[in-house]
């Protein structure tokens, strides 16, 4: 058998996943991420985007998040996010609605609106996105 590392997604309610994987590709604060066993210490943010999950060299599942963060040991890859879908779960549709109500929100934002406007907008596109992925 494989090397593998410990993966974990967790949102605030539960324990939503928790498995061991050869390799996975978590979207950083500052780039794709990719996690192997025996990976340097790391904390950092996550940015809205597709988890990819690898075994035998291919991705076996893509899961969306929205954000939040993500900590990494030589054992252990732990995401923390408030939202999470599978890619195949998207609906190209209603991605493609929230992302236009969102920009409409931006468009409509004052100051004390527009940096919750803007997260909302790059969440929404990273969702789009991942949806045409999947497609």
């Amino acid at each position: 058998m494989a090397e593998t590392v410990e993966f974990e997604l967790v949102s605030p309610q539960k324990l939503l996943k928790s498995e061991a994987v050869e390799m996975v590709v978590v979207p950083g604060g500052d780039g794709d991420i990719g996690v192997l066993p025996g990976h340097s210490l790391l904390i950092s943010t996550l940015r809205p985007g597709v988890i990819d999950i690898h075994e035998g060299g291919k991705v076996r599942e893509s899961i969306f998040v929205g954000g939040g963060f993500l900590e990494i040991s030589p054992e252990r890859c732990t995401v923390l996010t408030e939202e999470s879908t599978p890619v195949g779960d998207i609906d190209k549709a209603a991605a493609d609605a929230r992302l236009s109500a969102a920009n409409d929100a931006l468009a409509s934002a004052d100051d004390a609106t527009r940096v919750a406007a803007e997260a909302s907008v790059k969440v929404a596109e990273a969702m789009v996105a991942a949806a045409s992925r999947a497609s």
